[in-house]
């Protein structure tokens, strides 16, 4: 299920480097991040969902190449991002 217009903005906004930053490793991260807590939501509700765990394989992959992506691109923001999400959403997938 798609983000809701608002809440998208919302999370752009908080996590944009710049005005009009939408394609920042940032941003993705956090986008996929709420969208996989909103997915692990509705599969603790739905468990026999096959098709939707295939699709949170799939985010939650994309972001581990991400959050890869930028520990090796630039530590410090790898770091200021670690600190803005969850610590233990991103230290659960680097595990």
């Amino acid at each position: 299920m798609a983000l809701a217009k608002d809440v998208k903005r919302e999370i752009i906004k908080k996590f944009a480097r710049e005005r009009g930053d939408t394609g920042s490793p940032e941003v993705q991260i956090a986008l996929l991040t709420h969208q996989i807590e909103r997915l692990t939501e509705h599969l603790k509700e739905h468990a026999k969902d096959i098709h939707s765990r295939r699709g949170l394989l799939s985010m939650v992959a994309k972001r581990r190449r991400l959050l890869s992506y930028l520990e090796k691109r630039d530590k410090a923001r790898f770091e200021e991002l670690n600190k803005k999400l969850s610590a233990n959403t991103i230290s659960n997938e680097k595990s």
